[in-house]
């Protein structure tokens, strides 16, 4: 719609908001209003009856989705899913990551030399393996108690903010390396291999060059069984999804799987007949619980806390994965005192530090599981195992386990589109995705998880070091003010640089924010200044130079007077060389400045006595030579501009001092009188930016230029009063609400000079056209 001719004026009839006259409305507003200390006190002890209800759900969520639980939508599946999940832990057992942790902690206490004993038969020592195995159990469940209540503390003091630096880039990079892991510990299942195991960095890494080297070891039998378990489990997945909308249920392919395999293990003797791994012998029953041994503390507190995080990064990065995923959300901080618990009571019934699986979470997914009761049919069955069906599933092909886990990692597998995805859209993030998967691939789990989160704050720190800086102008006829690199409609307000930084100023940028600003504001402040401090020095050394010059002709002057003979004396110029170079060394000047100090005077004064005036004994000096550098005339110029050495030789320096700026030196011009810092985007300001704007106060405003500041955030004004920033030259006047009202009051102060521009700015159809 095209505008309207003509002028509409729509002046903005309020007062510009500077940070004083908010400060002066907010005490206004709130002057009756602000409570005391028993007050507050008083209104945090409150708690009606819907906020304890809402407290004690939130620390209990099953009391808000256990009454809501509908066995119709969701029971068919949480029964499969547990049952599938429940068998697939019968053989596997638990974490790697915090298995190899404990275990190491356990080796170091207890190694196999503490528990030697003498063998009566030959006098040879052997190790006591049941009191060893009875120590270590003590030793994993005492650490495995020390780290739940590590885990209860971090979660009541709101620790798993932590695991907001886990961004979905990391977590689905992480996760893949992870399946990556899960697929290199199963070949070993698949090929009926024994690789060696290892441990730490790169692991990875020397397991696969240990397969590889024993690929002419594979054991026939056993890839057989894994061939035809992946080849039906896959089909049968594809099958499920093909008839998804048509099956009640998912078939619960899992297990299926493990109930065949086991009857055919059981009546062919896979085991004996060709050697083909199974489960084995399955412990049943429970061991009494105990309390843990507390005199271990001190000796496992320092690996109680790294399993404490381990366990808890893991566990909130695997939960991140299927709450993106399932579109909910994961509470960090009670998913910390929910691992806490855990670990303590599994402590005391000799368990260790529990962790999460991602095979068995896909599985639980795939076959249907949706709500907690999965878990809980799954622990039921893993119970019912312990006390007394684990003998049933001896016979139980380890191959067809690994083959069930392989199938679920597919869904895993598919995060790599993330890299085409990421490609298109963020570089940085798809940086962050690739080297959090070789992170996590060479370096194991923990450290690899570690590595990444380090790496991702980095990515961060370097995005904020190298923010986008722009200058501001206005869209006209609002109060909008936009890149004008970007928006060509954007206009520049005459005699104003609004400069605007996409990032917050601190230690990091805060050197590269001034100069950015020196750029985009087409003024090179430092040069200017330390030009002007050198300009300053030289008139200084003038104005000494001739306080004894002037001594020494008065005294020159009255000997003169005295034998004074002739119509003129001339004293030549070579009589003053000497006291020339003696005052330039009195200086401070270098051997080359005092050359060409000497060269500019010695052809630029001539000292005479006018015969008129020489009765009087009144002295002239020509002034003229070089107006830069105040020099003394030359003799063809004895017709210029005389001054008489009874004149105020140091007034006229002085004056000259004093007048001394860049403009009236003549070698930069520019165009501006106010700058405007829009630090709108800034959310807090250290020491390093404060002194920095500090310096871009007092340098601009030497070649007056005014500086100030708009939308500031209450926090960044009161970081800036804790640091000193405001003073007598610089007050919260200085500070405005936004860019408008900064703008607004530059042109105001200007007066004439800026009075178009003000009205232009007011009005808004000053710059609309047709």
């Amino acid at each position: 719609m095209a505008a309207k001719r003509g002028r509409t004026n729509y002046h903005v009839d309020r007062d510009i908001l500077d940070e004083a006259s908010l400060e002066e409305l907010a005490q206004k507003l709130h002057s009756s209003k602000k409570p005391c200390l028993v007050d507050r006190l008083k209104h945090s002890c409150r708690c009606s009856l819907p906020q304890l209800k809402r407290r004690v759900v939130g620390c209990l969520p099953v009391l808000y989705w256990l009454p809501r639980y509908s066995i119709w939508d969701y029971g068919m599946g949480d029964l499969i899913a547990g049952i599938s999940v429940g068998i697939m832990q019968l053989p596997q057992g638990p974490f790697a990551v915090l298995s190899i942790m404990v275990g190491s902690v356990v080796e170091q206490l207890a190694p196999d030399q503490k528990f030697l004993i003498m063998n009566g038969t030959n006098l040879t020592s052997i190790v006591d393996e049941a009191a060893r195995d009875s120590y270590r159990v003590k030793v994993a469940a005492t650490t495995t108690v020390l780290g739940g209540i590590i885990q209860v503390v971090l979660g009541l003091v709101r620790f798993g903010f932590v695991g907001t630096y886990l961004s979905e880039p990391l977590v689905r990079g992480y996760t893949s390396a992870a399946a990556c892991h899960a697929v290199v510990a199963q070949l070993k299942y698949i090929f009926g291999l024994s690789p060696r195991r290892f441990n730490g960095p790169l692991s990875l890494v020397y397991v696969l060059v240990d397969i590889c080297s024993q690929l002419h070891q594979i054991h026939v039998p056993t890839l057989v069984v894994s061939s035809v378990s992946l080849v039906t489990l896959f089909s049968a997945k594809e099958l499920n999804s093909a008839l998804a909308k048509k099956l009640p249920v998912p078939i619960p392919v899992e297990l299926i799987s493990i109930a065949v395999a086991t009857l055919l293990s059981s009546y062919t003797y896979l085991n004996q007949n060709y050697a083909i791994g199974v489960v084995g012998e399955i412990p049943s029953g429970l061991i009494p619980p105990s309390t843990p041994q507390v005199s271990l503390f001190h000796e496992v507190i320092g690996d109680a806390f790294a399993l404490a995080v381990v366990g808890y990064a893991i566990s909130v990065s695997l939960g991140k994965t299927f709450a993106i995923k399932n579109g909910y959300k994961v509470d960090t901080n009670q998913e910390l005192v929910a691992l806490g618990l855990s670990n303590i009571t599994g402590g005391f019934f000799h368990c260790y530090s529990v962790g999460c699986s991602m095979s068995r979470s896909l599985v639980q997914l795939t076959t249907g599981g949706k709500t907690q009761i999965a878990g809980v049919v799954s622990a039921l069955i893993v119970l019912i195992a312990i006390l007394k069906l684990g003998p049933l599933f001896q016979e139980l092909p380890k191959a067809v386990l690994s083959a069930i886990v392989l199938v679920n990692l597919k869904g895993m597998f598919k995060q790599f589109y993330d890299i085409i995805t990421l490609w298109k859209t963020s570089k940085v993030d798809l940086l962050v995705w690739l080297v959090t998967w070789m992170f996590t691939l060479l370096f194991h789990l923990d450290m690899g998880l570690a590595a990444s989160i380090m790496f991702a704050l980095l990515t961060v720190i370097f995005r904020t070091q190298l923010p986008k800086y722009s200058v501001l102008g206005q869209i006209p006829g609002t109060e909008i003010y936009l890149d004008m690199e970007k928006y060509k409609e954007a206009q520049e307000i005459p005699g104003v640089t609004i400069f605007q930084s996409s990032a917050t100023v601190y230690f990091a940028n805060a050197d590269l924010y001034l100069e950015a600003l020196k750029e985009k504001s087409g003024i090179n402040i430092s040069k200017m200044i330390t030009y002007k401090r050198r300009q300053e020095a030289k008139q200084r050394r003038r104005e000494k130079r001739a306080e004894r010059r002037a001594k020494r002709e008065a005294k020159r002057q009255k000997a003169a007077m005295k034998a004074a003979e002739g119509n003129t004396v001339v004293f030549s110029v070579e009589e003053e060389v000497v006291h020339w170079r003696e005052d330039d060394r009195q200086d401070g000047l270098t051997r080359e400045e005092q050359e060409q100090d000497f060269t500019m005077r010695e052809n630029g004064t001539v000292f005479v006595i006018p015969e008129l005036q020489r009765e009087h004994g009144s002295w002239e000096y020509l002034k003229g030579g070089d107006p830069e550098l105040g020099m003394l005339g030359s003799v063809s110029e004895l017709d210029g501009d005389t001054t008489t050495l009874a004149s105020s030789c140091d007034d006229t320096l002085s004056r000259d001092l004093e007048q001394i700026s860049l403009g009236s030196l003549g070698k930069w011009t520019w165009d501006i009188h106010s700058i405007i810092l829009d630090l709108s985007t800034a959310n807090f300001i250290d020491t390093v930016a404060i002194k920095t704007m500090k310096n871009i106060f007092q340098d601009f405003g030497e070649i007056d230029v005014d500086v100030y500041m708009a939308g500031c955030q209450a926090t960044v004004v009161e970081q800036l009063e804790t640091g000193d920033f405001f003073y007598d030259s610089i007050t919260k006047s200085h500070l405005f609400a936004t860019v408008h009202d900064a703008v607004l009051y530059c042109l105001r102060k200007r007066g004439a000079s800026a009075a178009s521009s003000y009205d232009c700015i007011l009005d808004t159809s000053c710059s609309t056209k047709m």
